[in-house]
């Protein structure tokens, strides 16, 4: 059977048998393609299926399941045969998953694992899991200073390191203080007489066990590295991060910072969007929006005000909503780049003054820009418009131009601002909202647009 036909006969099967069958190709496949098959048939059906696989194969396929449908394969198996599979789980999945079994749970589990898995799982259980001991792994190998190549190579088959995890090779003393690493490369390329402590590299790059994830895979990703070392506070090797790990810290964190922009509270656990329930949605929106919706009254209170001058000047009010989206459009960008910046180190809170002087040189460059096309727009939309006769078209057009003008540099210098200005109170700057931004630019534009158009025509 083709590949390709498999998703489809994983949905439209008539007999497990069926599934069984093609058990020779899943074999074949990437894991990850074969979880992803898996997925699409029930959780009494995945464990038949597993069952044609080796146990290793089967924590593996399991370690690519999202954390829900981990937890849904548990409750569907007993206990003894969910041990196997968890078992054979990398040890940094194993202990992302444990947490999440109750008590009882977890006390029924722990019997049927080996006294190696038992005391790792609750070794890497104890840290938090926003620190680099709560992502660690222990999946790594370890040779002594004293020890020659040959030595060392044969300790590594002993240990056994996963294909992902070998390129590094730590060196410890006899109390597991690290005292540096040798590459593979280095162990092959070395004669086998060699002391280790001939080819060992002092100088490395290392995070301790109670360090911000977030500082982990930044440190991957600055020095381009395979994996980083953890220690404790005694200085010895408790375990690595891979930077598969750091990725998806990264693209976690990203999504974090991404839904606290856009106004959306996020979920201390990660649920895919389908598997989230409405209500979840509502209640992860609500805040922001109910909270803006109330504060956006002064806007119309604000119009209200001028709600003659918009009888009289019908033309303001057909170029009210481009001011504001404008406005909203520039205070947003202004607001994603300063984010951006600060979450990858580039810029801090101490930076404003340049901060704030930059965008100010920007946002001018954008309101000349901006100001011409709208004097253009006005003029070119509404020269069969109705105005008052003691005014003339071009001079509407010019005041509503320098009204969008001012409202692209203010809207801007806001936008860029509040970020800072939370991140100096000792907050994350991504909770300076995108919709918080454009009601705030919103008010501040009508009162913008109906000042200078107040002080054109003495309204």
């Amino acid at each position: 059977m083709m590949t390709s036909q498999l998703p489809k006969l994983f949905r439209e099967f008539r007999h497990i048998d069926q599934l069984i069958a093609v058990t020779p190709e899943l074999k074949k496949m990437p894991v990850i393609e074969v979880s992803e098959l898996l997925l699409l048939i029930d959780e009494h059906q995945q464990l038949r299926i597993l069952s044609c696989f080796s146990p290793k194969q089967q924590g593996a396929i399991v370690s690519d399941f999202p954390i829900q449908s981990q937890m849904a394969l548990f409750h569907a198996s007993k206990t003894r045969r969910f041990a196997l599979i968890f078992e054979n789980m990398p040890s940094e999945n194993r202990a992302d998953l444990f947490p999440h079994f109750e008590p009882q749970e977890q006390t029924a589990i722990l019997p049927f694992l080996s006294k190696t898995v038992r005391e790792d799982v609750i070794q890497l259980s104890a840290y938090p899991p926003e620190t680099a001991g709560g992502i660690m792994s222990t999946d790594f190998a370890t040779v002594q200073q004293n020890m020659t190549c040959a030595q060392a190579m044969e300790k590594v088959r002993s240990d056994a390191p996963s294909k992902r995890t070998v390129y590094y090779i730590y060196v410890v003393n006899d109390n597991q203080t690290m005292q540096g690493f040798i590459t593979l490369k280095d162990l092959i390329m070395a004669e086998p007489s060699v002391k280790v402590s001939e080819v060992v590299h002092r100088e490395f790059i290392f995070v301790y066990a109670e360090e911000d994830r977030e500082s982990v895979a930044q440190k991957i990703e600055k020095y381009d590295l395979v994996a980083l070392p953890v220690l404790n506070a005694d200085h010895q090797l408790a375990g690595i991060v891979t930077h598969d790990e750091a990725l998806e810290i990264i693209r976690a964190e990203q999504t974090e910072d991404m839904e606290k922009f856009m106004g959306i509270m996020p979920d201390k656990d990660e649920l895919d969007y389908m598997a989230t329930s409405s209500w979840k949605h509502f209640k992860k929106r609500a805040v922001w929006i109910i909270t803006l919706a109330a504060l956006g009254i002064l806007s119309g209170l604000i119009i209200h005000g001028y709600e003659s001058t918009l009888e009289n000047f019908i033309i303001l009010a057909l170029y009210m909503p481009m001011v504001a989206d404008t406005g909203g459009n520039s205070g947003s960008q202004a607001a994603t780049v300063v984010v951006r910046a600060m979450a990858l180190g580039q810029i801090s809170a101490k930076d404003w003054l340049k901060i704030l002087w930059k965008e100010a040189k920007i946002s001018l460059l954008l309101a000349i820009c901006l100001g011409v096309l709208a004097f253009a727009k006005v003029l070119f939309l509404s020269w069969e418009t109705p105005i008052p006769a003691l005014y003339s078209l071009s001079r509407i057009a010019f005041a509503i131009a320098l009204a969008l003008s001012i409202q692209v540099i203010t809207a801007t210098i806001i936008g860029a601002g509040l970020p800072i200005l939370v991140k100096r109170l000792g907050g994350d700057p991504a909770v300076a909202a995108s919709p918080a931004i454009t009601t705030i630019v919103d008010i501040t534009g009508l009162l913008i647009y109906f000042g200078v158009t107040t002080m054109f025509f003495a309204l």
